[in-house]
């Protein structure tokens, strides 16, 4: 049996609402609305299914998400370029990917990180580069890159089976029911940065990103994180509706954030349950199509006059909710 105990309602769509949300960024909804039961589905049969198996011009900078001599977009999850001296110390540490080359400024501050970065790549016979300040900036692709740059290669896209199943799964993560995360639409690079970070702290197993219409891991993404992308497994999607449909099949929950979610995410039942957390885009919210493929619709309640949270401050608190429940 799949997630959704109940019918389905014709035309309404799952949770009671069929459209998008209003446009209110970050999934916040006022206290006291729509606090009810969300749309009235039974909770999942125990006998879950078994998974299967270029610069701009005259800037100097290359564009964000296209590494120098790459003549197109990347393809796949990127990662290629990292920079930030927490983020290149974290890919040097987790291990998990071929580093090519490691820059450091050459008139850069001593100071215990770095030290440790130039040990690490040197233990493990990364190269070490020591151009000037001015040349490892013109190599940079975010506006801070604290006199670090690492070349490494692309991160791994998973498979979404996998993530259901658990059998590939963030590291220290424990060994509880998969938590995923899927992202509608989210373009803003420092956003999506900010949100794998929390992600991450809070005990997410596994992240879900759209291949078309979607931020990926850019430079600015992977400083933002601060070293989280390389210990957070994540799957390209063709599309998320269909997506939320395979990941159903797999026993697992569908729980979207919007600013007219039918409950409080505080009423959130399903938090223990294998469980797939669904953030959209600021501004325009969660797609109709996604938001119908959800179990269930939940709010952040808001007391004071503001309507809205960002998508990275919202996301972070579900997150935590739903590591709290668990």
């Amino acid at each position: 049996m799949s997630p959704r105990g109940g019918s389905r309602r014709g035309g309404s769509g799952r949770g009671g609402q069929g459209g998008p949300g209003r446009g209110r960024s970050g999934a916040a909804g006022r206290q006291g609305g729509r606090g009810g039961a969300g749309g009235g589905r039974g909770r999942p049969d125990a006998r879950r299914p078994t998974p299967s198996g270029g610069a701009p011009k005259g800037t100097g900078r290359p564009a964000e998400g296209r590494p120098r001599g790459r003549p197109g977009p990347p393809r796949g999850l990127d990662g290629t370029q990292v920079e930030g001296r927490h983020a290149v110390r974290e890919l040097l540490l987790a291990g998990r990917r071929r580093v090519t080359e490691v820059l450091v400024a050459a008139d850069l501050d001593a100071s215990p990180v770095v030290d440790e970065i130039i040990d690490l790549a040197e233990a493990d016979g990364v190269p070490v580069s020591r151009p000037s300040r001015t040349r490892l900036e013109a190599t940079a692709r975010t506006e801070a890159p604290q006199g670090v740059v690492a070349l490494a290669a692309p991160l791994e896209d998973h498979d979404l089976d996998a993530l259901a199943a658990g059998t590939v799964r963030a590291t220290a993560s424990g060994d509880g029911p998969p938590f995923l995360l899927a992202l509608d639409g989210l373009t803003d690079p420092g956003n999506l940065g900010a949100v794998l970070r929390s992600a991450s702290a809070a005990g997410v197993t596994g992240v879900v990103l759209p291949r078309h219409r979607a931020v990926h891991v850019t430079p600015t993404v992977a400083k933002a994180a601060a070293g989280a992308i390389e210990h957070l497994p994540m799957a390209l999607v063709g599309g998320l509706p269909a997506a939320l449909a395979q990941l159903r099949e797999r026993g697992v929950w569908s729980v979207g954030l919007d600013a007219d979610g039918d409950r409080p995410l505080w009423d959130l039942d399903v938090a223990d349950q294998p469980l797939v957390l669904v953030v959209g885009a600021e501004g325009a919210g969660l797609s109709r199509l996604v938001r119908e493929r959800c179990d269930q619709v939940v709010a952040i309640p808001m007391r004071g006059p503001l309507d809205s949270l960002n998508a990275a401050t919202a996301a972070a608190l579900a997150c935590f909710e739903v590591a709290r429940r668990r």
